[in-house]
């Protein structure tokens, strides 16, 4: 069995419209692939930046993958919310990278983006908050559906991995 270790930070974000800002994420991928250690998913703190340039989460991120085949290369997901004075929850973005596939240390940064709704749910939002939200989290990740969707582009997260691969080779993948 082939083994992929991911180990790392989720380290912030930067070029939202605000800081006070938190992630939610998950880890997915093929059915060929097994999450033998390590947190699916997870949620940093709320980082209150003083000048709200840069959240800073520093959040670790330890994942350890078996598999017997390659495709289905695991992914991450970000849901990226802002908290407002009130302690109010709003989406601010979603995203996915793709688990580098190279061994070493990777810097990732991952583009996120959110839906926009029609005129009158725009016009809601600016007014009493909050913003549309994807039905099914699924949609992060597959683009099948997503191609339908107005979004609009928001911040990045930034992530530091070390990626350990083990037994590729009985694959016919020759790792460098």
């Amino acid at each position: 069995m082939a083994e992929v270790h991911v180990i790392g930070e989720l380290v912030g974000a930067s070029e939202f419209p605000s800081g006070d800002l938190f992630c939610k994420w998950s880890a997915s991928h093929g059915s060929g692939w097994r999450l033998l250690e390590g947190a699916r998913e997870g949620q940093t703190q709320t980082d209150h930046p003083q000048d709200g340039s840069f959240s800073k989460w520093s959040h670790p991120i330890d994942l350890h993958f078996g598999t017997k085949g390659l495709q289905g290369w695991p992914k991450l997901s970000f849901q990226v919310f802002h908290e407002d004075f009130f302690g109010r929850h709003e989406l601010y973005g979603y995203g996915f990278v793709t688990v580098p596939t190279t061994p070493g240390i990777h810097d990732v940064s991952c583009v996120t983006w959110r839906p926009v709704g029609s005129h009158r749910q725009q016009f809601s939002s600016f007014f009493l908050g909050g913003s549309p939200e994807l039905t099914s989290d699924s949609l992060i990740h597959s683009c099948h559906d997503r191609q339908h969707l107005r979004t609009q582009a928001m911040g990045r997260v930034h992530l530091r991995l070390m990626i350990i691969l083990r037994h590729l080779s009985h694959f016919g993948v020759e790792v460098s």
